[in-house]
């Protein structure tokens, strides 16, 4: 029996003192479609605090894993970075690895590069693009994350389920 590979990928779109969080859970990374959705939308979200940024999303993530669940899941993608600098101080990933025992690895995907960290970051270019995506990663060699990304299905720089991703998320 072959058993079954999760990769989760998570978002969240703040709005009106809400937080909406979209899960895209998928099996191949080079998946385009037949992909499932989970969603959940919390209010009273904390403030945006500028380097803290964990602070307001790990909560809205963690929520919507608990009504997931932590069976067999062999990766989560994370719209951030892992590290925040190159002493390995954590961000949105770093953190939830640490709250989900260090035993799921974690990528970071970020659109926007944090000059703080230069030595666990790598810059993926995808399709035409000149504007990098720059990848972190955590329980998974930084490596093996970056081939990952890069075989994600979709000719354009985001690939074809980060933007769904971010698009759902965006639906209100």
């Amino acid at each position: 029996m072959i058993e079954n590979f999760v990769i989760l990928a998570f978002d969240t779109y703040y709005f009106d003192g809400k937080a909406k969080t979209v899960c895209i859970e998928f099996n191949q990374w080079n998946q385009s479609e037949n992909y499932k959705i989970h969603t959940e939308t919390i209010e009273n979200v904390e403030e945006y605090i500028p380097g803290e940024f964990y602070r307001r999303e790990l909560p809205c993530i963690l929520s919507l894993l608990n009504q997931i669940g932590l069976q067999k899941i062999d990766a989560i993608i994370v719209d951030g970075f892992v590290y925040l600098d190159d002493n390995k101080k954590h961000g949105l990933g770093g953190y939830l690895y640490e709250k989900l025992g260090k035993n799921i690895p974690i990528i970071g995907v970020a659109k926007t590069n944090f000059a703080a960290i230069n030595k666990d970051k790598k810059a993926l270019l995808r399709g035409d693009s000149q504007k990098p995506l720059f990848i972190t990663s955590i329980g998974i060699d930084l490596e093996d994350a970056f081939e990952k990304i890069e075989s994600m299905a979709g000719e354009f720089r985001i690939p074809t389920l980060l933007k769904e991703l971010d698009r759902l998320t965006k639906e209100i």
